[in-house]
């Protein structure tokens, strides 16, 4: 669904940047099938001199500094990041790296440190555009970042605080729609995009990925593709590999399969049904491919998401 700027907003002071609003509509569309599980599974509260070691891990993770301060250390970074209350540090995909004080005490707020911790789990790993796309480590900052964002990362900090029924359903929801803010605030801001987020830079290449996300069981060719890029189809192919790092078949083939795999876990279709809802008319053929894609097969995706529900 693509909901219509309001033309009234358009010149305001927080109007999205000349350049960036052809973007929206894509981007839209990646995060509305986004296929991505986002659980708060620590609340820690710290004092005094203190650090915790995270290893390379399964999956993303993140930090949200509820109160005082703390550093970060990481391989992947250039320096120390100083992080604030309000201040969200995330670690797509899962890079080593090290939380502590080193000397770094917030007066404000004593020596007290607390931190809100969860799990970032794509579907299809590192097929998944988004987490193609997004680097080692971001940072959004509280003071940079919009009224939205500070009242959603306040909510969280209150409902670890309220103790209420429901809590942690409500934390990760709310942890969710903030990671949602991230990758957008990420999207715009990043000075040197790649992934997705180039291509969604690319108002033709931009165009063919909404598209295929919204239709993903259109029975898509390289000559369609290229015609809706208004393209050659050797331009076409060209262009889009450069920006995607992969040919657009190979791009379509493996979001039927994230989006397959979101379908399997919810348990509500068979897989005859998904395989032709995603334009496979053999469901034999269908699950051969998923399973030479995504390494699994559907019927293990299946009971995976059963265990999860019995646990």
């Amino acid at each position: 669904m693509y909901i219509e700027p309001d033309p009234m907003l358009s010149h305001g002071p927080h109007a999205v940047p000349i350049g960036l609003a052809s973007i929206e509509p894509a981007l839209e569309s990646v995060l509305n099938q986004s296929m991505l599980r986002v659980d708060v599974v620590a609340e820690l509260h710290r004092c005094g001199s203190w650090f915790l070691d995270a290893p390379r891990y399964h999956c993303g993770l993140f930090h949200l500094v509820g109160a005082g301060r703390c550093q970060v250390h990481c391989s992947a970074l250039e320096c120390v990041l100083d992080l604030e209350a309000g201040d969200l540090v995330i670690f797509p995909h899962g890079d080593p790296h090290r939380l502590g004080t080193d000397g770094c005490v917030d007066s404000r707020h004593g020596d007290h440190t607390s931190l809100i911790c969860g799990e970032l789990h794509f579907s299809g790993n590192s097929q998944h555009p988004l987490s193609h796309a997004l680097p080692a480590c971001f940072v959004v900052r509280s003071k940079d970042a919009g009224d939205t964002f500070r009242q959603l990362s306040r909510m969280m900090v209150e409902m670890v605080n309220a103790g209420l029924a429901g809590r942690q359903v409500l934390l990760n929801k709310l942890a969710d729609a903030l990671f949602t803010l991230a990758v957008c605030d990420y999207a715009h801001r990043a000075g040197e995009r790649r992934g997705v987020f180039a291509a969604l830079a690319d108002v033709r290449i931009s165009r063919v990925l909404q598209a295929v996300h919204e239709t993903p069981g259109h029975a898509w060719t390289m000559q369609s593709l290229a015609s809706h890029a208004c393209m050659s189809r050797s331009a076409f192919a060209e262009r889009f590999t450069q920006l995607m790092k992969m040919p657009p078949m190979q791009y379509v083939t493996q979001w039927r399969v994230s989006i397959a795999e979101q379908l399997l876990r919810s348990r509500q279709q068979s897989v005859a049904c998904i395989a032709e809802q995603l334009g496979y008319s053999s469901e034999a053929a269908f699950r051969r491919l998923f399973k030479r894609v995504s390494g699994i097969s559907p019927g293990r995706i299946r009971a995976d998401a059963a265990s999860r529900v019995l646990n």
